[in-house]
């Protein structure tokens, strides 16, 4: 049965990592039991072979195979979001078709990063990536990374397709939603691409965040968004505070630091891939000081075991 993503690209959806082996190979054991976790966890979708996912050093290939597990694994019991990463509007297009081919609910693409495209460049690099698929397609927009943001004209003019559905905005104006939310179809949706922000994101009229911390803490993350919605501000920020040291730390040295922080809790190997690099002796310390600071409470499942 076809579930519109207006119902389920909402609330935290986590940006899965890319569990690599000792031979750098993907640790496919690994990477399903991330996925099961966050079935278990009720999350609404998860995201694999994107910005946490490193999916700039995955090939077409490797990316395929990520997708076909986490499509098996999950047996339609929650959405899964597949990037289409890259620069090159051609080989986005073929990422595209290789996640749609693997099963994949919906396709995420990024502004392109290093060739700063005009808005024009970014208007035909979209809808060419849309027209290679059938699938929904979800706008990322993180102007750190691309230099050149996704301009809300742009936005709007790629709405005039309902195959746009959705934006993960890693721009950190929290007013965006609000402020465009009457000019675009219903059912579209704004989700926060920064954790740091998400809660004033969402409580500003947002619609949930990408989340690299919904990796570590998808039961407290459902519990702050839960909060937002009810109107329970107080309770989801001081939820939110509490999570604000270990965000931090995940947001310094991304994605090492997610991945060091789940071989913490002995889900994964901290392992990467060139050119990111596993977090030193110091940068390890302070997501242990984070994990600590929390584990009071036991806001997060495995800490303090």
């Amino acid at each position: 049965m076809f579930i519109p993503p207006s119902a389920w690209f909402t609330g935290f959806i986590p940006d899965l990592p890319t569990p690599f082996d000792a031979s750098d190979g993907i640790d496919l054991k690994a990477f399903a039991a991330l996925c099961e976790r966050q079935v278990a966890a009720g999350v609404p979708a998860i995201l694999v072979c994107e910005t946490a996912g490193e999916a700039p050093t995955l090939s077409p290939a490797e990316q395929e195979l990520v997708i076909r597990t986490a499509v098996d694994v999950i047996r339609g019991r929650v959405r899964v979001i597949a990037g289409a990463m890259s620069n090159a509007t051609s080989r986005a297009v073929e990422l595209a078709r290789r996640a749609e081919a693997a099963g994949a609910d919906a396709v995420m693409s990024v502004v392109p990063a290093y060739n700063k495209p005009m808005q024009e460049g970014m208007l035909a690099h979209f809808r060419a990536i849309a027209g290679s698929t059938g699938l929904p397609m979800i706008l990322h927009d993180v102007p750190s990374r691309t230099l050149r943001p996704l301009a809300d004209e742009t936005l709007l003019r790629l709405t005039e397709s309902r195959q746009f559905v959705g934006l993960r905005d890693g721009s950190g104006d929290a007013t965006r939603p609000m402020r465009l939310a009457r000019h675009l179809p219903a059912g579209f949706r704004f989700l926060s691409g920064d954790d740091t922000t998400a809660f004033g994101f969402i409580a500003d009229g947002g619609d949930g965040a990408i989340s690299e911390v919904a990796n570590i803490a998808p039961d407290l993350c459902r519990t702050i968004f839960s909060h937002v919605r009810q109107g329970r501000l107080q309770s989801a920020r001081y939820l939110d505070k509490r999570l604000m040291p270990l965000i931090a730390c995940l947001g310094r040295e991304s994605p090492a630091a997610l991945k060091y922080a789940l071989s913490v809790l002995g889900l994964m190997s901290p392992a990467t891939r060139l050119p990111i690099v596993p977090l030193d002796a110091a940068a390890q310390r302070e997501v242990v000081r984070a994990f600590a600071a929390i584990a009071d409470e036991e806001l997060i499942d495995g800490i303090g075991a």
